[in-house]
This record gives structure tokens, sequence and C-alpha cells, in this order.
């Protein structure tokens, strides 16, 4: 990759693990930055069940595309493409460093390695009748349904994503060909540093345990009832997130709170893993820190070694 391309660094890692703390004290050290590449973070008032970072912490750096975006609509990766590239553009034109922090694997991936999505234009009929399947059959049928046509498209698609789904069926109905097959691809326009956090599987489920009981203790339920009374349908893609969907059940009577708990902690660990489909330990353009005994002193210095071998380094010494 070519050294006059302008850097980025990226921090990526899994649910919980710790990317909030770590990028904001890294981007105090360098003079950075924060672009939000967590595709729940876009959305106003959706605050104590995304972990979004508290005013404070936003305070503390600058952060970017936090609260971009009302609840009761949907930003398309094509929206997120190129506001992240308007926003970090804007940070280099400071002479400032821009970090991309996130757990989106596809919001993180078009940023970094250029992605386009499939040209093929929607189609409202087939659109309308992939919608009406779902409503008789569920979300976790259309989903086993590219399971079978498309398994790599399948594998990093949330199944209770089913504005996702119903696109890569469509597109696959339509052309006849792999979703996963017909995203385009061109050379990146950064140089880039990867950061990968990781913690071991069982702390880190015990940290989303943790967190899940320390969001009811800060009013989920009340943030989730001012949604709905603010005129946000319980059907949105926005509300079907890990935590809002299980609340509105709990709202409505469906649920109980323990069992909404057990709900969220089970999809969350699903979560977890889908997210390691994306960003694997094997990846070698990864570099990986365990976040559980971090010296911060090494990220801060892999860092300035990577600025150190470009022109760019006077910008970020």
């Amino acid at each position: 990759m070519s050294l006059n391309k302008p850097p980025l660094i990226v921090i990526l890692g899994p649910t919980a693990v710790g990317k909030t703390d770590i990028s904001i004290r890294l981007a105090e050290r360098l003079d950075g930055e924060i672009v939000s590449a967590d595709s729940r973070l876009f959305y106003r008032g959706m605050d104590i069940g995304t972990a979004k970072p508290t005013p404070a912490e936003r305070r503390s750096v600058p952060h970017h595309l936090i609260d971009v975006a009302d609840p009761c609509a949907t930003w398309s990766l094509a929206v997120f493409q190129q506001a992240a590239a308007e926003a970090i553009a804007a940070i280099h034109a400071r002479a400032h460093l821009p970090m991309l922090v996130g757990g989106t694997g596809q919001y993180i991936h078009a940023v970094t390695y250029g992605w386009t999505p499939p040209v093929t234009a929607p189609d409202a009929r087939l659109r309308a009748e992939l919608e009406a399947e779902a409503g008789l059959r569920g979300y976790q049928a259309l989903h086993a349904d590219l399971q079978k046509l498309d398994p790599l498209a399948a594998e990093k698609i949330d199944p209770r994503n089913l504005r996702r789904t119903i696109r890569a069926l469509e597109v696959i109905r339509l052309t006849g060909k792999k979703f996963s097959e017909q995203r385009g691809q061109i050379e990146g326009p950064y140089r880039l540093l990867t950061i990968g956090l990781t913690r071991p599987r069982p702390e880190l489920y015990a940290r989303v345990d943790a967190r899940i009981e320390a969001m009811f203790a800060a009013g989920l339920l009340d943030e989730v009832q001012r949604l709905l009374d603010a005129g946000c349908s319980p059907d949105l893609p926005t509300m079907s997130a890990i935590g809002y969907r299980e609340c509105i059940n709990v709202l409505a009577g469906r649920m109980e709170l323990e069992q909404a708990k057990v709900e969220m902690r089970r999809l969350t660990r699903i979560f977890i893993r889908r997210q390691a489909n994306w960003f694997k330990l094997s990846d070698p353009s990864i570099h990986w820190f365990e976040a559980g005994q971090l010296n911060l002193e090494e990220i801060e210095a892999t860092i300035r070694a990577f600025l150190n071998a470009d022109a760019w380094s006077m910008l970020y010494s």
C-alpha cells in the first residue's frame, strides 16, 4: 500500500471488550479523533442499550458519527461510507489522527476496503413479497433460506436484521448469483494500521452479563418507552437491536424481565461469535492485543512506529 496515502488507525474487537475506553486513552495521547463504526451508535436517544460513550467521554476527545440519525430512520451502508469519508478527511485537514473504532464488521470493511454494494436496483414488488413472507414465516425462516442459497452471506448477516436478509435474497433472486459474490471492492484510500482487542471468552461473557445488569439499572426500560412514546414503531430495524426488542416485549407484557436478560445474554454471545467471523485472530493484517492485560504504551508505540514510516509522521509526532 502506498506510503503517500493518509493514515487511518482502526480499533476493532467484539462487544464489551473495552474498545471505548482504550480508544479514548489512545486518542488523548496521539491527538486523535474517533470515528464510530458501530451501527448502533448512529441513533439519537439510543444511549443505554448501545453502551454509547458518555457525554464526559465524548468531551475528552472529539467523536464523530454518534447521534447523527433519528431512530425512526435507518442509515444505509452507503450513507455511512460517505459520512465516514467526510469525517476522516476533515480530521486529516486538522492534522489530527483519525481512529475508526467499532465492532460492526460490514461498516469497518466498507471504509477500509472500499466496498461498493451490489448495483442491482431494488424491486418493490419482490421486496413486498419477501416482507409478507417474513410476516407469515418469521425472520428466522427467511434467514434459513439465505443460508441455503448463500452460506457466506448468511454467516455475516444477523438473522434479526430482516432488512439486510431481504436485500440479500432480493439480489440473489433478481440476478441468479450469490449476494456475497456481488459486492464490489476498490483499492482502499488509506494507509491502514488495524489494532484488534481481544479477551478470553469466559471473561468477555462475564463483562457482557455485568453490562446488561448495568443497562437495566441505568434505566434501559425507560429509554425504550421514551422511544416508543416518540413514535418509533416496534417494527423498525433500529428497534430490533439486542436489548430493545426484549424491552419492547417486557413493556408489552409478553416477557418477564429476567427472561429478557437471559435472552439478551444469549443473543449477545451469538453476536460475539458472528463478530469473530469478520475479525479472525489468524488475520495477519490485524495487530491483536489482550485487553485484559493491556500495556497501553505498547499499542501507542505500535501506532507511532506506523506513523513514522511515512511522510505523514511530521503531523503526528
